[in-house]
């Protein structure tokens, strides 16, 4: 047995997301975070093993799918829920004991399309060959192509990111050099650490803009603080509500990316079969899904407009210093 392994309120902090979905936030970490600690502790179970054995019962879920009758979709639906917590596992387990790898993330990430796809497939084609109906095999189809379009769509929306981030950096960088400014940090970074930082600094911008003079405030020493840098401004002026759902949910570490991928799969795959509603529950999972990207892709083109007027501005600044 390992001693090495922290007590359980430290495993919390070094395993679970600062951010993740509101099912797994929920309904999975408060089961898998002990569970990942005891596996640390008594057993030698790697991380990869574990994405297999979620595989391997994502499977069998799929066996019992494709029966098609309701006591074995309950039975399906609650495979997959332990798949599920088995799957958010080996992330866990590899954060708590320094044993991740680059290829284990692959696995993972390949599995679990395997999976949604082979589980799809065998439910849809169980509820076919019971009823008859041949929508079931357009849900099939429905179900791997969403899933495929909000994995697809969310690496197009990190690399896009990543590159507005990066442009921005160089350019702040050689600001920095010419005039020996602060750190840079994005809007995104800091509330990771504080969910009020932007309502924050948006009070500060309405002080300022009232007239309220700085002395009002408490004095405090000086302190070099690093020029922010938020490319959702747009968005949230175009939804100040906005702000206080996200903030009450981020500090409940509950993403407000309410409805993704992980959503969609318990709505088709434990919803729909638990209580013998797959149709109904695959449409109202796909078009809240889809409603959900459309509001991703929206809050992205905001964010080009706000990288834009940046990168405007430092061109505007070195104009102005040239002169």
């Amino acid at each position: 047995m390992r001693r090495d392994i922290p007590p359980l309120d430290e495993v919390r902090r070094i395993t679970q997301k600062k951010r993740d979905a509101w099912w797994t936030v929920l309904l999975v970490d408060p089961v898998a975070t002990p569970l990942v600690r005891l596996t640390a502790m008594r057993t030698r179970i790697t991380p990869n093993q574990i994405t297999w054995g979620a595989f391997l019962l994502g499977l069998v879920s799929a066996a019992f799918f494709a029966l098609g009758d309701w006591r074995w979709l309950i039975a399906g639906a609650v495979v997959y829920h332990l798949s599920f917590i088995l799957d958010c596992m080996d992330g866990k387990v590899a954060r708590l004991t320094g044993t991740g790898s680059v290829f284990g993330a692959w696995l993972d990430f390949v599995f679990d399309r395997i999976r949604v796809m082979a589980c799809a497939v065998a439910l849809m084609w169980g509820q076919y060959d019971r009823t008859g109906e041949s929508l079931y095999i357009w849900a099939a189809v429905a179900v791997v192509g969403l899933d495929t379009l909000r994995y697809i769509n969310s690496l197009e929306i990190f690399k896009i990111r990543h590159s507005m981030r990066k442009q921005i950096k160089v350019r702040m960088r050689a600001a920095r050099r010419a005039e020996n400014q602060a750190e840079l940090a994005f809007m995104e970074d800091l509330l990771r650490d504080n969910p009020e930082a932007d309502i924050e600094q948006d009070l500060q911008k309405a002080r300022s803009e009232a007239g309220i003079p700085e002395a009002e405030a408490p004095e405090v020493a000086p302190v070099v603080k690093p020029q922010v840098i938020d490319l959702h401004q747009e968005f949230r002026r175009k939804f100040p509500a906005y702000l206080r759902a996200r903030s009450f949910l981020l500090r409940h570490r509950i993403r407000a990316h309410l409805v993704s991928g992980i959503e969609f799969q318990m709505g088709v795959f434990m919803i729909g079969p638990l209580f013998d509603v797959v149709l109904p529950a695959t449409i109202v999972s796909g078009a809240l899904l889809l409603v959900f990207e459309l509001a991703i892709i929206y809050k992205l083109l905001l964010s080009t407009r706000d990288f834009t007027r940046t990168i405007d501005s430092f061109e505007e600044r070195k104009v102005m210093a040239a002169a």
